[in-house]
């Protein structure tokens, strides 16, 4: 993996309030020999955090 940036927004429509997440990534791979994989998967988890009062 050589960069990961970031992105969130907050969209409210009427009731239903969404998050929008952008990812950009890039990863290089190299060999001499053989095979290399370069991989853009990612992982995302989401929590919801509790209002306090």
């Amino acid at each position: 993996m050589v960069h990961t940036k970031v992105k969130t927004y907050k969209h409210k429509i009427g009731k239903n309030q969404y998050l929008v997440i952008q990812i950009f990534q890039s990863a290089v791979a190299t060999a001499h020999t053989g095979n290399a994989l370069a991989s853009n998967a990612v992982n995302v988890k989401i929590f919801k955090s509790h209002k306090k009062r």
